[in-house]
């Protein structure tokens, strides 16, 4: 699945381990979308992105947040004057699941727009 079937797919309930992803297949959904991070700890994806004010960081966040609760899966985020950092995991999982990545990738789309 690449990074535009991922944008244009929908997050579906996923709770348990079950629906824990495997390194290879978190290897395989961070290829497809550059800049974003496995955290050390392997539980969650993250990315920083910079802005040029404050302004356009409190936009980002507001689209972020607004597909985020179309999708009913929210990200942990830490903003300040120019910059947010985004980080998604799937707590019901245990780890990270689809839901991670498709986020990742509608926040990319988001930007591409």
């Amino acid at each position: 699945m690449n990074a535009n079937d991922l944008a244009n797919s929908h997050c579906e309930p996923r709770k348990g381990k079950a629906h824990a992803l495997n390194v290879d297949q978190v290897s395989g959904y961070l290829r497809q979308l550059p800049g974003w991070l496995l955290q050390a700890d392997g539980s969650a994806i993250v990315k920083d992105f910079k802005f040029s004010d404050f302004h356009h960081t409190l936009g980002f966040i507001n689209a972020v947040g607004f597909m985020a609760n179309q999708e009913d899966h929210h990200p942990d985020i830490e903003a300040g004057y120019g910059h947010c950092q985004l980080l998604w995991s799937t707590h019901d999982a245990g780890g990270l699941s689809l839901n991670d990545f498709i986020c990742a990738a509608r926040v990319e789309a988001l930007l591409a727009r």
